[in-house]
């Protein structure tokens, strides 16, 4: 009887715990759902929409995203409660066990930079398709979905159409990243003729990522090669598998070659002029990245030699005074990865009051690097002037100079909307019109 009695007692203390972390949890959400809503904040690519009248409020989407507190229940349904932090990682509708979400893209109006896109990936232009990050979408496996798409389109519009013209090639795809070389493998797997230039290296923008960068991925399968099934890869090792591909398929990819201009000819087909000739194809799909140019700091000395917007090793700088300049994931993991070399100093300047859209695991980081000391963080400050052994801070309104041996901006990239514009796409709100 009192074994019963006891066991009784402890269930029902186990339940009102139970009970009492889902109404923290729940009130959490609430509170986080309501500044969502206050500061107007919108899905910046592809996210989940939930239809409501058949979510349970089980909360396995919430558990499984990647990125932290993007999904949560709120009044016993699951709610986008912090929508710009979304990246379109999936998981969240393979976890739902009712299938009470869909992966959506956000409209045009939420990011004014991005091309109007047709659901089959197409440009106002008929023909020039768009795949991957310059179409608003992050994830490699994104990029791969989006790449095999484009050439699969392609495919169907080009059977039954005759023998190919005697010069050019079905498909011209412009970089060299995930997106690009999934096209070029579906095109090789179809046996489309095709040309892959990419300005950089084989990799796209991932070759120019931090030394030992951990990418987080999901699950994809790459034409011609199979499944990879890895969630979290190194650069290096990615980089070794993009390297591997293209061995083991035979691919063809011109490197350090840039596209200059795309121009669409009076039967349909395409000019390509790069920096090494020209390419003629039926169709094009362009598969560069957003970042672009990056943008620069915009005060008197930045000229000089000692600013920077790339760092591919943080290993070669050791006992040295680093300013970084930004407050995204690319700033916090340099900052992170120069406070762990032996007698760095390092300090972050930030023009808000508080990190925002980092990714749950860098606000973990960082959060741990200033309470150690490692990192030093100066919020609402901004650069007013580089100095040969300083930088001018304005620090809430006051100036204030910093020493430093190197600075490092990650401001993010002017992205590549000129070129858009040069070559006739369509871009930001409005009604998509036919060229």
């Amino acid at each position: 009887m009192l074994i019963n009695l006891a066991f009784g007692v402890l269930l029902l203390g186990a339940l009102w715990l139970q009970v009492r972390r889902f109404r923290r949890r729940e009130a959490a959400a609430h509170q986080a759902h309501a500044h969502g809503r206050a500061s107007g904040a919108q899905p910046r690519a592809q996210h989940p929409r939930i239809d409501i009248t058949h979510c349970i409020g089980c909360g396995a989407c919430a558990d499984v995203c990647p990125e932290g507190a993007v999904l949560a229940v709120v009044g016993g349904k699951a709610a986008l409660v912090q929508p710009e932090r979304c990246i379109g990682h999936g998981l969240c509708a393979d976890a739902c066990p009712v299938g009470a979400i869909e992966i959506v893209t956000a409209p045009p109006s939420v990011r004014a930079d991005t091309p109007l896109l047709t659901p089959e990936l197409e440009t106002n232009i008929p023909g020039l398709f768009v795949a991957g990050e310059l179409g608003g979408l992050s994830l490699i496996k994104n990029a791969i979905r989006q790449g095999r798409e484009c050439v699969d389109t392609i495919a169907r519009r080009r059977h039954g159409r005759g023998p190919r013209a005697p010069h050019g090639v079905d498909v011209c795809i412009v970089g060299a990243g995930p997106a690009g070389l999934a096209a070029a493998l579906r095109a090789h797997e179809l046996r489309l003729s095709y040309v892959l230039v990419e300005q950089g290296d084989l990799g796209g923008a991932v070759a120019k990522y931090p030394r030992q960068k951990l990418v987080l991925t999901s699950p994809f399968e790459l034409p011609l090669y199979g499944r990879f099934k890895k969630l979290q890869i190194s650069k290096e090792d990615l980089l070794g598998l993009w390297q591997r591909v293209v061995r083991e398929t035979g691919l063809a990819v011109r490197t350090g070659e840039r596209v200059e201009h795309v121009h669409r000819e009076p039967d349909g087909g395409f000019t390509v002029a790069t920096t090494r000739g020209t390419h003629h194809a039926r169709a094009v799909v362009l598969a560069v990245g957003r970042r672009g140019t990056p943008r620069a700091l915009g005060v008197p000395g930045e000229e000089l030699p000692k600013v920077l917007y790339d760092l591919i090793d943080a290993a070669s700088y050791r006992g040295k005074r680093v300013l970084i300049v930004g407050g995204g994931d690319s700033a916090v993991e340099a900052a992170l990865g120069l406070a762990h070399q032996p007698g760095n100093r390092v300090t972050i300047s930030y023009r808000r009051d508080a990190f925002v859209r980092l990714k749950a695991r860098n606000e973990t980081r960082i959060a741990d690097a200033m309470r150690r000391r490692l990192v030093t963080v100066m919020f609402n400050s901004q650069p007013v002037a580089v100095r040969p052994a300083g930088v001018v801070l304005d620090v809430a309104g006051q100036q204030r100079e910093v020493p430093n041996d190197l600075v490092w901006a990650f401001l993010g990239g002017t992205p590549p909307t000129a070129f858009l514009e040069k070559i006739g796409v369509q871009v930001g709100a409005g009604e998509r019109s036919a060229a």
